[in-house]
């Protein structure tokens, strides 16, 4: 996991004509690229244009009902990592960069934090002061190395002034990144940093791993207005058949097991099957990791992820949605099927 290419994610957090945030972010990428194992992507605030946060449901819920959030959505649970180019406006940060924090939240945590900050005085850092108490709270961890200019004696007529100690400046920023970035991973798999994440099913597994399903399926049959759902009929037996065809994951938490997902191949797709988490434990996060944990799993000769859900199954639609997938075809009146390029 650790030697897996790290996405950065760069944000430019001024939104007014004029600023000097798109020619500093492009300077601090020139300055550390290349730089093995990394890819960055810039995500300019005003070119997003976010409206004032307007979602019904809390963040933590997961459930956006907006494309703008679910596109911001996408965007930064993909990435690893963030570099943040931060003016300073009355001693605090741009309320556009707190209206791009406050939109989402498990997409936030287990994830490195960097500043570049501009100004006059105080060279932007008070709000990079500012923003820490915001990122902390989402479960970010800033770091120390920092870039703090000071528009005077960094910049002229828009532009970065050329400085090979401030070049060095901006590549130690990325390393420290990158280097806590690795570190972090794991945490994405398990809100508890004891618990060594999904784990191969075992026999033993099967009896509490069907309770746990029937339980995770009533939702479903709610919504869809049906007890005819194949969950619910499963037996033990035809569990333990599924298992010579299917690979079985699950999580456990203090012991008790509380989330699972099983895939196969099934000729160049990924097929993805039964992803549940436990109703007392939904909306911490943990069916985005077990996701992204069971996409890592695809064999080499697998082109894109395949799964299967509920027609009448809105949330289940969104929560795919927000993971990159896509709307294919619909097998029957009361399926959908999503997909994924790798």
């Amino acid at each position: 996991m650790s030697m897996k290419p790290l996405t950065v994610l760069v944000i430019v957090a001024s939104t007014r004509p004029g600023r000097l945030g798109p020619a500093i972010a492009d300077w601090f990428v020139r300055a550390t690229q290349p730089e093995a194992g990394v890819t960055v992507d810039v995500a300019d605030l005003a070119e997003i244009g976010l409206p004032l946060f307007d979602e019904p449901e809390h963040p933590s819920s997961g459930v956006y009902v907006h494309e703008h959030t679910r596109e911001w959505s996408r965007r930064v649970a993909a990435a690893d990592a963030f570099v943040v180019v931060t003016p300073e406006y009355n001693y605090g940060m741009p309320a556009a960069l707190k209206n791009a924090f406050d939109f989402l939240y498990h997409e936030w945590a287990w994830k490195p934090v960097g500043f570049v900050s501009y100004g006059n005085t105080s060279a932007g850092t008070r709000s990079v002061q500012m923003a820490k108490q915001v990122v902390t709270t989402l479960k970010m961890m800033p770091i120390g190395a920092t870039v703090a200019l000071r528009l005077a004696d960094s910049t002229h007529e828009g532009r970065v002034l050329e400085s090979a100690e401030r070049d060095e400046t901006a590549r130690g920023v990325l390393r420290e990144l990158s280097r806590v970035a690795r570190v972090m991973r794991p945490l994405r798999l398990s809100d508890d940093p004891d618990d060594p994440g999904p784990v191969a099913v075992q026999p033993e597994d099967l009896p509490e791993l069907l309770v746990l399903q029937r339980c995770c399926w009533v939702q479903e049959a709610v919504a869809n207005d049906t007890l005819d759902l194949a969950p619910l009929r499963e037996t033990l037996e035809e569990l333990h058949a599924s298992t010579s065809s299917w690979r079985l994951w699950c999580v456990r938490r203090h012991g008790r097991l509380i989330a699972a997902v099983r895939a196969r191949r099934n000729g160049s797709e990924w097929l993805i099957g039964r992803l549940m988490v436990a109703p007392d434990q939904a909306g911490n996060g943990i069916g985005s990791r077990l996701l992204s944990f069971v996409e890592a799993q695809a064999p080499a000769e697998a082109t894109h992820h395949a799964l299967f859900t509920g027609r009448r199954s809105t949330r289940n639609i969104d929560f795919y949605t927000r993971a990159g997938y896509v709307l294919a075809d619909a097998p029957d009146d009361s399926t959908v099927r999503l997909t994924k390029q790798r």
